[in-house]
């Protein structure tokens, strides 16, 4: 089992363990975490599962892409150099756990 950790706005953190090749917004989605919407079901057209990735993860992830980059620039919250979207962060092989901060809000 790969483990996600969510840590909410108000300082409570969500953690759960989940399948590998679980994205971080169907992980939250699945399991009822607060503050990951997930419009469109994970095709990177809605940026309602963006998230801020903690620094000690963010070297494990892959490249932002090009989609993944253009809707990060319409999250509601500021885009930092942490910021993801949580549909194209996957966890299993090489990535067996991450940290997570959500936004204040999604929509």
């Amino acid at each position: 089992m790969a483990k996600i950790s969510f840590h909410q706005p108000d300082g409570n953190v969500d953690v759960l363990d989940v399948e590998p090749g679980t994205s971080v917004m169907r992980a939250a989605v699945t399991n009822g975490v607060a503050g990951i919407v997930g419009e469109c079901g994970g095709q990177a057209m809605c940026a309602t599962c963006h998230v801020y990735v903690r620094e000690d993860y963010l070297d494990g992830l892959p490249p932002v892409g090009d989609d993944e980059d253009e809707m990060l620039d319409c999250t509601t919250e500021e885009r930092t150099p942490r910021s993801r979207l949580g549909c194209q962060v996957t966890v299993g092989e090489g990535l067996e756990a991450i940290e997570v901060d959500l936004p204040e809000s999604q929509v």
